[in-house]
């Protein structure tokens, strides 16, 4: 991985933390993530015109990517009613890492170093170790936890279709931003047909719709362009650093526990991270 698509997957971490913080924050969580989503189809609606179609043979990607990132979003919410940012976070990226890589060997046939794939089980350690220091603190959550678990598997479903749909496109931005929009305009119909009241609310949360939707927006589209750059699952770890960003967001922004475990937990997803860029 070369140090520029290094650097840009490490910028998509940190932008990828402060939208989940700012759902987190949110004290409707459903209008929250209404907003964000609803944002980030009006970036792809926008980016249309300035990016070719895609090619044929991507758009059962594209809409394969639209159901798996809609049962991402359904859980996530749902873990996070029930749950604290630095307990579904932790769980939810822990888990995408590994299974994306291990699927990207046993099915992709993927050639990754011993060095790349001790990095990524060193990030996906680091992560996962922070949902056991919650359990420590006497705050087990096993229904968040459980709705974070499920999170994590829709993450590494869609990171695979995503990276694959992408290369299979032609262009990377043209792949996002139809799905994207696709994404938002189903998301925003069924919130519609179940949930009108909330949708009816969003006037009053436009700094979330384009705020929270640029910061996820810009974030997935920098990792769907880092998809075609390196291997799909060096590219997923690095982006699961940003637990580093939620924890420091979580802690100083939203009150929740910091303590030394948490603390060595980070410490292990960076060595994680120094790992991946000594790599190759």
């Amino acid at each position: 991985m070369s140090l520029t698509v290094f650097a840009a997957v490490l910028g998509a971490a940190l932008l990828h933390a402060v939208w989940n913080a700012l759902v987190k924050g949110s004290a409707d969580k459903a209008l929250g993530m209404t907003a964000m989503i609803s944002g980030i189809g009006l970036y792809g609606a926008a980016m249309i015109p300035f990016v070719p179609l895609p090619d044929p043979a991507a758009w059962p990607y594209i809409l394969g990517s639209v159901g798996l990132h809609l049962g991402y979003q359904y859980f996530l919410v749902s873990a996070y009613r029930v749950g604290d940012l630095t307990q579904v976070y932790p769980i939810a990226r822990g888990t995408a890492p590994l299974l994306v890589t291990g699927v990207s060997v046993a099915v992709l046939g993927v050639d990754l170093s011993r060095m790349e794939v001790l990095a990524v089980a060193v990030i996906a350690a680091g992560i996962a170790s922070l949902a056991l220091v919650r359990r420590r603190d006497g705050l087990r959550n096993g229904k968040a936890s459980a709705f974070a678990l499920i999170t994590g598997l829709f993450i590494a479903a869609y990171s695979l279709v995503d990276g694959v749909g992408a290369r299979a496109a032609g262009n990377a931005m043209s792949f996002w931003a139809w799905s994207a929009l696709i994404d938002a305009a189903v998301f925003v119909l069924l919130a519609a047909m179940l949930m009108p009241r909330l949708v009816r609310r969003l006037r009053g949360v436009w700094w979330l719709v384009l705020g929270g939707g640029a910061a996820s927006f810009a974030s997935y589209a920098i990792v769907i362009w880092a998809f075609t750059q390196a291997p799909i699952a060096l590219v997923a770890a690095l982006r699961e650093t940003s637990i580093v960003f939620a924890l420091l967001i979580g802690v100083g922004l939203l009150k929740e526990r910091l303590d030394l475990a948490k603390v060595v937990s980070t410490a292990v997803t960076l060595l994680g991270a120094a790992l991946m860029r000594l790599a190759r």
